[in-house]
């Protein structure tokens, strides 16, 4: 072979090199598409611009907050005076009703500086209107009270601007304010900040267990933020809507989406919808017993009504029957003999008051086969058993 013949070569295959990932690019990039807003915890679908009409602040904005004017395209009666007071919302669950001055025209979704003690505050007028009556009514107040503030103007640029600043510095005090706390070993926790609009004044909302002396804390929170300190305790449900969280259903909490108020909870709503004592199950996120517990006990209150006592046994001459389960809704009663305590039979509610009434008279029947209902067998379909197989589409 030649030596200056040349020797064809494969050009070697060039591995491409693993750049190193920097998280804080993504970081970055996940601040710059999904920016936070703080103007959410009070119905704000964005942060209010000075530029632009105040209306569009809270414009379709879906949340707790809104109330649906069911009166709005009703004119007002001949001869009946429209009222002069409108709903304002502030941070979270706050709402307040202030007196209207007669030379202001407001709508829904505008921003308006309120009295306050002291100073002022800026909140989002929520309703107008003659819902405003319902709404009194609801909350058994008087439209003549004196205990009724006013709204002093439609929020200006200056207002909205120091607003703005006051907002943002919420999330950065509630941390300082916490820290505060834990130094001088108090047994409480700060859950939130509202500063007023004016920058005068800050509510500092708080869970506790037992009483606590914050005397010393309200000393040292007005000498660092130099604004009037107000402290204001709330529960373990009050919590809950202020954090947030996924309840076990699958859905967001409701009372961080659109309960309002808080009725209290019992354990004879379990008992009446026939739901197992079980703390870790009846228990939502704050702790306490859900509040969806409430939701459908009327209807099951009204349902047992006209239901036997089934503590009572039914006397027959096959022996005696002790009552096992009910279908409420079907108004179908399960007992079963004292002997034979694995063969439940169902009885309709009415024949089950029949055979109490007759041991009442003395008489005992033959046995519980002669009034039991059958049960017709549920396709499966309407039994649902088919809805959970994975493979119920692998022959279509």
């Amino acid at each position: 072979m030649d030596n200056n013949e040349s020797i064809p070569v494969e050009p070697e295959e060039i591995q491409p090199q693993e750049q190193p990932v920097d998280d804080s690019d993504i970081f970055e990039f996940r601040q710059t598409r999904m920016p936070e807003n703080p103007f959410l915890s009070r119905g704000c679908c964005q942060s209010p611009k000075l530029y632009q009409k105040n209306e569009t602040v809270s414009q379709h904005r879906c949340n707790k907050f809104d109330s649906y004017d069911w009166l709005k395209d009703i004119p007002v009666a001949a001869g009946m005076l429209t009222t002069d007071i409108a709903e304002v919302r502030f941070k979270n669950s706050r709402k307040d009703f202030f007196r209207v001055p007669p030379e202001l025209e407001l709508a829904v979704g505008e921003i308006v500086a309120v009295e306050a003690s002291p100073g002022h505050d800026i909140g989002i007028v929520s309703m107008a209107g003659e819902m405003i009556r319902l709404q009194l009514r609801r909350k058994h107040m008087q439209a003549g009270s004196e205990e009724i503030k006013k709204i002093y103007r439609k929020a200006r640029i200056a207002d909205i601007d120091k607003w703005i600043a006051s907002v943002e510095m919420e999330t950065s005090t509630m941390y300082k304010a916490r820290s505060i706390a834990d130094g001088l070993g108090l047994s409480m926790k700060i859950n939130d900040v509202e500063i007023q609009g004016d920058n005068t004044k800050a509510i500092f909302y708080y869970t506790a267990e037992d009483r606590v002396d914050f005397r010393e804390l309200i000393k040292l929170l007005a000498e660092e933020f130099k604004v009037r300190i107000e402290m204001r305790q709330i529960g373990a449900r009050q919590e809950a809507s202020r954090l947030g969280g996924i309840g076990s259903c699958g859905r967001e909490l409701c009372c961080a989406t659109w309960m309002s108020d808080f009725k209290s909870v019992t354990t004879n709503a379990a008992r009446v919808q026939q739901l197992s004592l079980n703390p870790q199950k009846l228990a939502g996120q704050c702790g306490k017993l859900k509040c969806c517990l409430n939701y459908e006990y009327d209807s099951y209150v009204d349902a047992t009504k006209g239901m036997p006592n089934t503590d009572i046994r039914l006397k027959l001459k096959r022996g005696e029957a002790v009552h096992q389960k009910t279908d409420i809704f079907q108004k179908l009663l399960w007992y079963s003999y004292v002997s034979d305590p694995g063969n439940l039979i169902a009885i309709p509610v009415d024949k089950v008051i029949f055979i109490l009434d007759e041991n009442k008279k003395g008489n005992i029947p033959e046995k519980l086969e002669d009034f039991s209902k059958i049960i017709e067998k549920k396709t499966t379909f309407e039994s649902g058993a088919v809805q959970d197989d994975l493979t119920r589409f692998d022959n279509l």
